[in-house]
Order: C-alpha cells, then structure tokens, then sequence
C-alpha cells in the first residue's frame, strides 16, 4: 500500500468520521475564526505573524475554520488538549488536528509559549521535523493543523521494543542531528529533546513534533530551566546561562537511552537525578559497543564547548558505520521573519 492510499484508508475505514468520533464538546464549537484578529484574539497574542503558514501551500492566506475538515479518530491526548486525524475537505489532504483549550492554557500561564512554538515551527521546513501548516481558533479552542505521522510515537516504539539495536539507533540519531543542525544554523534552540517529543513518519523516519520550549535566540545565551530532567545538561540544572549546545547533551542522552533503554542519570529521586547529571556519573552496560560509548561520552561532556558538534557527530564512525542512507531534505530556507 503506497502512502497516499494508506493515508485515506486511515481516515475513511478506521475512524468513522466526524459525529461518530469527534467529541460532542468540540462539535459544539464549531464557529468559524474571526476573520479581522486572525493572530491576536487565538492566543493573546501581541501580532498576527502566527498564521503565516508555508510558502509552498496551494491555501496560504486561507482563514480556516473547523468546518474544513472531516475529523477522525483521536490520536493521543496531552496536558491542554486532544489530537485528531482528520482529512482537509477540499483537497483530501490528510492531516493531523491539534485541540487546545484556551481555559487550560490560560490557567497555566504559556498562551505566550504557544505563540512562540507556533512562529517557530510554521517556518521550519526540514523532512525530519513535523511541519505546522497554519492554525485557527473558536471561541474555547485553538486548533492547530499539523502534518500526519502515521507510524506514530517513538516513545512507544521504544517501550515495545525496550530498546533499538545499534543500527536503528544510528539512523534516528544521524536524523536528529541533521534537524538539530538545521536548527542550529537557524538560531532555534530545542531545549527538549526526547522519545515523547518525537515522531515516526510513514517510511519510519524520526520528526521532532513538540517545539514547546524551543527558543528563537540570536544572542544565544539563556537562563530559563525548562525541558525534562533527565535530558537536561549540568549548566541548566545549575540554573547557568546556557546555549544551543544544550541540544548536543540531549542527543547524547537520546542516543544512550535508544541503546539501553532507559536516560542514563535516570534515579529514584529527582535530588539524586540532579547530583549525577552535574557531577556526569553513568556507565555503559556490557552489550554497548565502544564506538558508540566513544560518540556517547563525546556529547556528554560537562562543558558545553567540548562537546562534539553535530557536523562531527554525522561524520563519527559509529554513524557512518551504521545509519541507514539518508539525505537532508530541508525544503526552504527559513524565512526571514523570525520571532
């Protein structure tokens, strides 16, 4: 089954669209957005550069509304929402819908930290980083139109499997590094990467799908503790000034935990997690062969400055060695306006 026929199978056999699926909750809800302060009533937001949405979109300017879709089957829940599979009436084109409620970002303080994922990742066009096609709201929602991963979460993947072999580790981290770097050279830092905020495409190819505490940062220095802890470096638990090489740690985590299962400063105790993350204390179970404890314990330095960049990271024998063939398929430059 090729993709395109396996996306509408998805859709028109497995979901039962709309009323069957669709909660009655969201259904209710179905106004159209509100056509004059597009990028402003949405999420409180201070201009409307949010709705920008790719050059390459044959609907770019389009105001949508929720009335453009055929909605089916939830495909997971998060903290402010629900997501959907749904199908774009028009077009047939298959997408993936997420539902925030404007209540619960509201009561959490980040209406400003959906903006700012919103803006970064609608200009980000990289084959490795789920695309943001634009987004609309009602009066109780925001919604947010995303490109479908039909292979789902790597984080389940990884559960199933306990953990990836060695050449199905090199692969996902070449492709991680290949989106951080396009990153990178875009001034966009990630700050969370790990298997939850990671996607699976049709062919199997990783997607970075939550951009929740990415940050836009041309000066490169920042001090804000985000992320999740056992994927954040020795410099942000030490609440010190910290820069994109924030990333690099993170990779190295990821890699660790894709080979033996779990992050490698993983404890009971959040007091203990932090002590071995600033003192770097881990150790590789027998089974990790020494090329990929050499890629491992060179992105896991406690200077930031020492760690290996992700040039180097690609070119490493262990990557070049294992991955499987990819290319870098970044389909435009990032646009000029920036956050």
């Amino acid at each position: 089954m090729n993709k395109e026929v396996f996306l509408q199978h998805e859709v028109s056999n497995g979901s039962k669209l709309v009323k069957e699926n669709l909660s009655k909750e969201i259904q209710s809800h179905k106004s159209e957005v509100n056509k004059e302060n597009i990028g402003v009533n949405a999420i409180n937001a201070e201009d409307g550069h949010v709705h920008k949405e790719s050059e390459n979109n044959p609907y770019k300017g389009k105001q949508w509304s929720l009335d453009d879709f055929e909605i089916g089957k939830p495909l997971g829940r998060g903290k402010f929402g629900r997501v959907y599979l749904a199908r774009e009436k028009r077009s047939k084109y298959i997408i993936a819908l997420k539902v925030l409620f404007k209540s619960q970002l509201s009561k959490a303080s980040v209406e400003h930290q959906l903006r700012r994922e919103i803006e970064i990742q609608s200009h980000l066009r990289h084959s490795n980083i789920l695309q943001l096609y634009g987004y609309f709201f009602d009066e109780k929602r925001v919604y947010l139109i995303l490109e479908f991963a039909p292979k789902g979460e790597l984080y389940k993947e990884l559960t199933k499997r306990t953990r990836f072999s060695e050449k199905t580790s090199a692969t996902y981290i070449a492709q991680l590094a290949d989106a951080l770097r396009y990153c990178h050279a875009h001034k966009v830092i990630h700050r969370d990467i790990k298997p939850e905020n990671l996607l699976l495409g049709f062919y199997g190819e990783l997607k970075i799908s939550d951009f929740g505490w990415s940050v836009h940062a041309p000066s490169s220095r920042r001090t804000t503790l985000c992320g999740t802890l056992d994927y954040l470096p020795p410099e942000m638990v030490e609440g010190k000034q910290h820069d994109q090489n924030v990333d690099l740690w993170s990779l190295g985590v990821l890699c660790y935990e894709f080979l033996v299962g779990n992050p490698p400063f993983e404890t009971n105790s959040h007091e203990e997690t932090y002590t071995r993350i600033s003192q770097v204390k881990y150790s590789f179970p027998s089974h990790i062969s020494f090329p990929a404890r050499d890629l491992i314990s060179k992105l896991l330095r406690r200077d930031p400055l020492e760690r290996l960049s992700l040039d180097n990271v690609l070119a490493h024998p262990w990557i070049k060695h294992n991955a499987a063939m990819f290319s870098s398929t970044s389909e435009s430059s990032y646009r000029k306006t920036h956050v």
